[in-house]
Formats: structure tokens, C-alpha cells, sequence
């Protein structure tokens, strides 16, 4: 993807926890103050590893409330309610675990 030189590029506040800025991990969506990837998150999320335990793995940077946005903000998507809506057809890279995907 090509940048325009002449076009700031801008940080995102997804929510209280989450962010996109363009300077942290490509844009890809990070918890604040971290360059933890919520779509990490929510692959741990989506394997049923329970949230205290992510807490705990990601040291206290990434706090309950913060994951619960991150599935609030996912289901929005797929609700098309969010501000950043699916792409249909978009290319994925299929996760090692059946049944996950990682954009």
C-alpha cells in the first residue's frame, strides 16, 4: 500500500483501550501504550483461555476491560455497527488452530 507524502497519516482511538496509529505495528489495532495486537487477543479469546489467565500472560498491560472491548469491538464488526466494517473478500492467512484466522 502506497502512502501519500503529502497526507499526515493519523492514530485512531478505537476505544478506551485499543488504538490504531500508523507509527505502532503497521496500524494493526494495539492496546494502548503497548504493541500487543488485539487480534492476538482475541485468538486467545477464541480458544477459550480464560481472561484473568491473558491478564496474567500479558502481565497486567492488557486488563480485563481492555479485552472485553476488544470482543465488544469484534462483534460490532461483524455487525457492520463498528467504524471499521469487514471486508468480504479480503485475504487471510488461516491460523495454525482449526477454525481461527488471522488477517
Amino acid at each position: 500500500m502506497k502512502t501519500n507524502p503529502t497526507q499526515p497519516t493519523r492514530r485512531v482511538e478505537l476505544g478506551k483501550h485499543i488504538v490504531a496509529d500508523p507509527e505502532i505495528c503497521h496500524g494493526q489495532p494495539t492496546f494502548k501504550g503497548t504493541r500487543v495486537m488485539v487480534w492476538i487477543v482475541l485468538e486467545q479469546v477464541a480458544r477459550g483461555m480464560d481472561w484473568d489467565e491473558i491478564v496474567k500472560e500479558w502481565r497486567g498491560r492488557v486488563p480485563r476491560q481492555a479485552v472485553a472491548e476488544a470482543v465488544r469491538l469484534a462483534s460490532e464488526a461483524f455487525k457492520g455497527e463498528g467504524t471499521h466494517q469487514l471486508r468480504v473478500n479480503s485475504r487471510r492467512k488461516l491460523s495454525r488452530e482449526p477454525g481461527l484466522a488471522v488477517a
